[in-house]
């Protein structure tokens, strides 16, 4: 028998691990491109095992994907649906789709909503169309709320008076003497090796005001209740709030319809204006109608809604940075506990992008948000325990790695939590953002649809917290470079930071269902 240790063995182990990355890599380069002769590189692949062959040993590959099929496609996505009621012949089948393979960009904005939870997965096409109508209208009951009290702010900046700091501005002109309490200001930029706060732009701005409720009607922290329709003047915006957060403060603010203005307010909307006017571009080839809008147009919608500084912007961009002040100022009256939080603008782009109505953006945004929501929490017990689950996934799945962690004392994995709270979206581009984030709400859905169900095969179970293991292989990629050269907390940061544009999100979705598999049980 041959000497597995030999230095023979050793070398041919090497050269079948060379040959396959490099075909691979070819592969990879080539798909899509039929001038390339393919079968070349195939012939080579083998040539290369044979001379591996000849020097003896067992050859074991493990040839696991790592690019996805082609994306659902429009006429997939058409034939899914029941001719005569409209509903979803396979719920679970269109949640796998997504998940292993995508959506195709003619299809996302339809397909989106059944995703997300904007439409039940089970319902009738008639059921659409009223939840549809019922959404918009309450929508531009929001919004009408939310240019009601736009307009109370200007009127208290243009107002003389600078011995009041805090005002309380009522929609209907009523004035109140409750005071207001602040809750200050949080970085979300995490803690350096030496305990300092590391900036990474993601400086959080919320507040906590006081409203008419008393402790005994108070949910307990973190929780999120259903607003019941008797509890607000509204009928349509309560009908919609399924999940809805902050419940005793919205519910307080509309039985009164009173909102309190205060210079956390005023700077959050500065902060959302600031932002907006900042985002680039990358969204234009995925919504021609609004990459075409006029200069007339982007300037009146950019003045309704009070955004300045825009002159610079050409109207594409001045027109987005116009809708996400609208969406981002709605959804700050609608989740009064969140308000906005800078980030939250890189969030909701994708979804300003692909829907052409405000409504329709807006309440997908809201149910992305209602588990996202938790990342910009002022006591940061979201983002801890992810933060922790993450450090466990390095624990179980490389040892070796989280032993150099723990020995630098990164083992908290601070490094990754800017990834955690825009979940990945500085480090892709914003195709590999959508496509990432599609796969993780199908990921969700499809959890939650096994938890009731319990119908999948092994291979195929939806994995909870998915992100964080994509998290973890996108960390893993460059683990030589970290063990090597990283000695501290900043150190694999800043190595961290270096994967903006680098990353295959395909491979570190299978890499991370691969890892899912191999730790299974120990975290």
């Amino acid at each position: 028998m041959s000497d597995w240790t030999s230095p023979a063995v050793s070398a041919f182990n090497s050269i079948v691990e060379a040959t396959l990355a490099s075909y691979s890599s070819a592969i990879d380069h080539v798909v899509g491109r039929p001038e390339v002769p393919v079968g070349t590189l195939a012939i080579t692949a083998v040539a290369g095992l044979l001379v591996a062959a000849a020097l003896g040993g067992t050859i074991i590959v493990s040839l696991r994907k790592c690019r996805k099929q082609n994306p659902f496609t429009a006429k997939e996505w058409a034939a899914a649906f029941d001719p005569n009621s409209g509903c979803l012949l396979s719920p679970q089948k269109l949640l796998d789709e997504v998940r292993f393979r995508g959506i195709d960009i003619q299809i996302r904005a339809e397909v989106w909503p059944f995703i997300l939870g904007f439409y039940d997965l089970n319902s009738t096409q008639e059921d659409r169309a009223s939840e549809k109508h019922h959404k918009r209208e309450s929508y531009i009951s929001l919004k009408n709320r939310c240019n009601a009290l736009r307009t109370k702010v200007c009127e208290l900046l243009s107002e003389t008076d600078e011995g009041s700091t805090t005002r309380e501005v009522s929609l209907e002109d009523e004035s109140s003497s409750e005071d207001v309490s602040k809750c200050p200001v949080s970085d979300m930029g995490g803690f350096s090796s030496s305990g300092e706060e590391l900036n990474d732009g993601l400086e959080r701005e919320v507040i906590d005001a006081d409203d008419c409720v008393s402790s005994e009607t108070m949910p307990s922290s973190g929780t999120r209740n259903t607003l019941a329709a008797e509890d607000v003047k509204d009928d349509n915006i309560v009908q919609t709030h399924r999940e809805s957060v902050s419940t005793a403060k919205v519910r307080t603010d509309m039985e009164n319809d009173c909102l309190k203005v205060t210079d956390e307010f005023i700077n959050c909307q500065r902060i959302i204006r600031l932002d907006a006017v900042r985002m680039n571009a990358e969204w234009v080839p995925y919504s021609p109608s609004q990459a075409n809008v006029t200069k007339d147009q982007a300037f009146g919608l950019a003045r309704s809604v009070g955004l300045k500084d825009d002159e610079h912007l050409e109207p594409s961009r001045q027109h987005h940075a116009a809708r996400l002040v609208a969406v981002l100022e709605v959804y700050a009256l609608y989740d009064p506990e969140t308000l906005y939080c800078q980030g939250m603008s890189d969030l909701l782009s994708p979804f300003v992008a692909l829907f052409d109505e405000d409504y329709e953006a807006f309440w997908c945004f809201v149910e992305f948000m209602n588990v996202a929501r938790f990342n910009f929490r002022s006591d940061e017990v979201g983002i801890r325990r992810q933060l922790e689950k993450i450090s466990r996934i390095f624990q179980a799945a490389d040892p070796h790695l989280f032993s150099h962690f723990k020995s630098i004392g990164a083992d908290n994995c601070f490094f990754v939590y800017r990834m955690v709270v825009v979940l990945l979206r500085r480090e892709l581009t914003f195709e590999q953002t959508i496509s990432l984030w599609e796969v993780l709400w199908a990921e969700n859905k499809a959890l939650s649809l096994y938890k009731t169900c319990g119908n999948y095969k092994r291979r195929k179970l939806p994995i909870d917290d998915l992100l964080l293991y994509v998290i973890v292989a996108a960390v893993r990629q460059r683990r030589k470079t970290i063990i090597e050269c990283c000695r501290g907390l900043d150190e694999v940061l800043r190595e961290c930071n270096t994967m903006a544009g680098t990353l295959d999100i395909w491979k570190l979705l299978d890499d991370a269902r691969e890892m899912v598999y191999r730790v299974h049980g120990q975290i």
